[in-house]
């Protein structure tokens, strides 16, 4: 299997065939509506307008399960995102990424890339020691720490990079711009 095997659910039940996608650049990302990472909408979107027409898309799963900072319906993510960012990119129904009801998606986005530490950012400390409460080999297990975890996919659809939350957005989008 490979990323093109793989479908989404949009918040109209439609599908969104990744396979649909061949020969873009896919920026995968889990977000939440009422997160300390939420404002990183404000740079997606951005990035998204600088480079869709270049090849870039970015689909956005909405995910609950970390901390239940995305209450609310699918309409009701849609128009907060719709409200605070104007965000133009493909949103999806909300979903899990992890556990038994993650996406098929998921485990194998997960299982190309794992979880290699949240680097030097300011929170990296308070996410480790709040993980570790729940978990003491969390940072051994390629399983999504929190929202906003981000997944790179090249033209040719293979998962080369993927951003934990703590990542610098700026060298995200350096990353982009290589690919495209």
């Amino acid at each position: 299997m490979n990323i093109y095997s793989y479908s989404v659910t949009k918040p109209n039940g439609e599908e969104l065939k990744l396979a649909d996608l061949k020969g873009k650049v896919m920026l995968i990302v889990n977000t939440a509506t009422g997160c300390g990472f939420t404002p990183q909408y404000e740079a997606l979107e951005q990035m998204y307008e600088k480079y869709h027409d270049k090849g870039l898309e970015i689909i956005d799963i909405p995910c609950n399960q970390f901390g239940h900072q995305t209450p609310g319906t699918d309409d009701e993510v849609h128009e907060f995102c719709q409200l605070h960012y104007n965000t133009k990119f493909a949103q999806m129904k909300k979903s899990d990424v992890n556990g038994v009801n993650e996406l098929p998606l998921y485990t194998y986005l997960k299982a190309q890339k794992g979880f290699a530490g949240f680097g030097e950012h300011k929170l990296s400390k308070l996410l480790a020691e709040m993980l570790s409460k729940e978990d003491k080999d969390w940072n051994k297990k390629p399983d999504i720490k929190w929202n906003f975890t981000k997944f790179l996919v090249n033209r040719d659809g293979v998962v080369v990079e993927r951003f934990e939350p703590t990542a610098d957005m700026k060298d995200m989008e350096e990353k982009i711009v290589k690919l495209l």
